[in-house]
């Protein structure tokens, strides 16, 4: 069984006030979209990958990308994340019946480890995903004031890459399309499918580069790291 990603890069990055699309802006001297492109390229699970993007940064995806022999497509994502996802499965080939990998290029500093973790739990138990325990008392808050307080041993962030044998999830976002219903991540179409998903350890070092905030610490990590070396 084989196991394909697709690294979904079409997001605009309009919470970071950047120029262009975030993937594209560099760190470290290298765009985001090569760092976790990169970790792809070194995961041994991985046999090729598919970069989704905005339509105007194909050609630039292309050269950030020309060298990585596991590079299958560049294609142009859509308006909505699911839009992209759905461009990126249309890549995969005709019979293909093993794992696929859906991850946002924004958590650039993903690691091959964790990569093959999710796609073995995938392999095994139909869809899998990486998870952080969480740290803040979590409060349910309606109209300005607190509810009621969750039970946070019971409660984790999702991260990315999400894991899942490709006639599952091809399903999942069909029928959820078909729903009407607005994706946050991939998990969420095969929840609705009652099909199990596997939780898998994530890793703090796989944050999602979304905020200003984020890119300081990406960019601290990225300086320790040299300093260390």
């Amino acid at each position: 069984m084989e196991t394909l990603a697709i690294l979904v890069a079409a997001g605009r990055g309009e919470r970071l006030g950047a120029a262009r699309p975030k993937a594209f802006l560099e760190l470290g001297g290298r765009a985001l979209l090569r760092w976790a492109a990169q970790a792809f390229e070194r995961a041994a699970t991985v046999e090729g990958f598919v970069a989704v993007v905005p339509a105007e940064e194909a050609e630039t995806a292309r050269e950030l990308l020309s060298d990585l022999s596991k590079l299958r497509a560049v294609v142009a994502g859509g308006a909505r994340r699911q839009d992209s996802v759905r461009a990126g499965l249309a890549q995969v080939p005709p019979g293909f019946d093993g794992v696929v990998l859906v991850h946002d290029a924004a958590r650039a500093f993903v690691e091959p480890a964790l990569i093959d973790a999710v796609a073995a739990a995938a392999r095994e138990s139909g869809a899998a995903l990486p998870v952080l325990a969480l740290v803040d008392t979590v409060k349910r808050v309606r109209d300005g004031f607190v509810t009621e307080t969750l039970d946070r041993s019971e409660l984790f962030g999702a991260q990315t890459p999400q894991g899942f044998r490709f006639a599952l999830l091809e399903r999942a976002c069909r029928e959820a399309d078909a729903q009407g219903l607005l994706l946050t991540d991939e998990c969420m179409a095969v929840e609705r499918t009652g099909s199990p998903v596997r939780a898998v350890p994530g890793s703090a070092r796989n944050r999602k580069i979304t905020t200003p905030a984020d890119l300081q610490w990406a960019e601290a990590l990225l300086r320790e790291e040299r300093l260390s070396a």
